[in-house]
C-alpha cells in the first residue's frame, strides 16, 4: 500500500507541474529593485494586448502562459526602465535574461524562433559596432587630411553595408518557420533592400503556421500592390480629385509617354527636383510627353498644394485625395518614399521607375530625341 501511495504521489507531482495547456517562464533580473513589473504583451491585430503582470523578487521572475496556435509576437515591458525585449511563444518554457543597464543585451532562450532571433541580433550588432568604428576613423581621417583613408574607409564601409545586407538575405531565406523573418522582409521590401520577385518567392516557401500570420497577410498585400507597379507591367488605373475639384483620370493623361509624378508641397526633396522635371517637360512636351503629378499633400492643405504649383510652373495635370500617406493612389503604386515617379508608355505599361536628375532626361530624349 505505501509503494503504491508513493508511486500516486510521484505522478500527482508530475502532473501538477505539467500543463499541456501552459508554458513557462522562468526570468532573472540584474540589477532591478523588487517588485518591479515586467509586463508580458502579445500583439493582436496590430495592437498590444497585456496578457499577464510579473513581479521582480531578489533578482528574479516567473510565471506562466497559455499556449496558442498561432505564430505571435510577443514582448516583455519593463515600463520603470522603458524598454522591451521580444520574445516568439513555440510551446515550450522559457528563460529570460533582463540586464537593467542594457535592456537591448537582454535575451530570451526557449524554442528555434527564440534562437534565431538572438543569433540575428548578435550579428547585427556586430555590424553595427563595425560601421560606429568606421564612423569614428572617417572622421579622425577628414580632420588629418588624409585621402587615402577617407577612400579605404569608404570601400570598408561598403563592404560591410554589403555583408549585412547579404546576411539578412540570408536569414529570411533559411528561417521560414520564423515570425521575425517576416518582420524583416517587410522591412526589407520596405526599403528596397530585396526585389519584389525575391520576397515573393520567400513568402511562398513559409511554414503553414507563419504564413497564416497577420502580419504575413500585410506582407502579401504589399507585394501584390508592388507587383502591380513594377517596370513590364500595366500601371494600375486611378480617378482623383485635380485642383479645381472636377475628377481626372489615368487613362485620361495618357501621351506617347507618360510620367507619373508623386510629390507633396512640403516634401523638399520634391521641391527641389521639380526645376529639372519642368525641364524635361517644356523640351518634350510638345514630341509628346505628358505628365500626371500625384500630390500627398495632407488635409486641410488644398492651398499650399496649389501655390506649389504655381511657384514651381508644374504646367501639367494635377490630382490629390489630400490624405497625406494615406493616399489609395501611393497606396495602389507601393510608394513609400517622395519623389516617386514612374514612366509609362503609350499603352499604359510601366518602362522606368524613379527616373532623376540627368538620368530622367537622357532617357526622354533616348525615347523621343532631340
Amino acid at each position: 500500500m505505501r509503494r503504491l501511495f508513493a508511486v500516486l504521489l510521484t505522478l500527482s507531482i508530475v502532473s501538477c507541474n505539467t500543463n499541456k495547456d501552459t508554458y513557462s517562464i522562468d526570468g532573472t533580473a540584474e540589477g532591478f529593485d523588487n517588485n518591479t513589473p515586467v509586463i508580458v504583451f502579445t500583439i493582436e491585430n496590430n495592437q498590444p494586448k497585456a496578457l499577464d503582470t510579473l513581479l521582480v523578487q531578489d533578482g528574479k521572475f516567473s510565471g506562466m502562459l497559455p499556449k496558442t496556435e498561432g505564430a505571435n509576437i510577443n514582448y516583455f515591458n519593463i515600463a520603470k526602465y522603458n524598454g522591451n525585449v521580444i520574445f516568439f511563444p513555440e510551446n515550450e518554457d522559457l528563460k529570460v535574461t533582463l540586464y537593467k543597464d542594457s535592456i537591448q543585451s537582454s535575451f530570451v532562450v526557449g524554442g528555434n524562433q527564440n534562437k534565431a532571433y538572438r543569433d540575428f541580433s548578435q550579428k547585427i550588432r556586430g555590424f553595427n559596432s563595425q560601421k560606429q568604428n568606421n564612423i569614428a576613423r572617417f572622421k579622425t581621417a577628414r580632420e588629418q587630411q588624409d585621402n587615402l583613408l577617407v577612400s579605404q574607409i569608404q570601400a570598408e564601409n561598403k563592404a560591410i553595408l554589403a555583408e549585412e545586407a547579404a546576411y539578412k538575405k540570408q536569414f529570411v531565406t533559411e528561417n521560414t518557420n520564423s515570425i521575425f523573418s517576416v518582420m524583416l522582409l517587410s522591412e526589407m521590401v520596405s526599403k528596397k533592400d530585396i526585389t519584389v520577385a525575391e520576397a515573393s518567392e520567400i513568402v511562398t516557401k513559409l511554414s503553414p503556421k507563419v504564413a497564416a500570420s497577420e502580419i504575413t497577410k500585410t506582407l502579401n498585400k504589399s507585394i501584390a500592390g508592388m507587383q502591380k507597379s513594377e517596370i513590364g507591367g500595366l500601371a494600375p488605373q486611378f480617378t482623383a480629385p485635380t485642383p479645381e475639384g472636377t475628377m481626372l483620370s489615368l487613362q485620361e493623361t495618357l501621351g506617347k509617354y507618360t510620367i507619373i509624378d508623386f510629390w507633396a508641397s512640403w516634401c523638399r526633396p520634391c521641391r527641389v527636383e521639380n526645376p529639372n522635371v519642368v525641364r524635361v517637360y517644356n523640351k518634350y512636351h510638345d514630341k509628346g510627353l505628358n505628365i500626371i503629378s500625384v500630390s500627398l499633400d495632407k488635409a486641410g492643405q488644398k492651398d499650399r498644394w496649389i501655390k506649389a504649383i504655381a511657384d514651381d510652373n508644374m504646367d501639367w495635370y494635377h490630382v490629390s485625395n489630400l490624405q497625406s500617406w494615406k493616399d489609395p493612389i501611393a497606396a495602389q503604386y507601393g510608394v513609400r518614399s517622395i519623389p516617386a515617379t514612374f514612366l509609362l508608355d503609350e499603352e499604359g505599361k510601366i518602362i522606368a521607375k524613379n527616373l532623376r536628375g540627368p538620368a530622367l532626361e537622357a532617357k526622354i530624349a533616348s525615347l523621343l530625341g532631340e
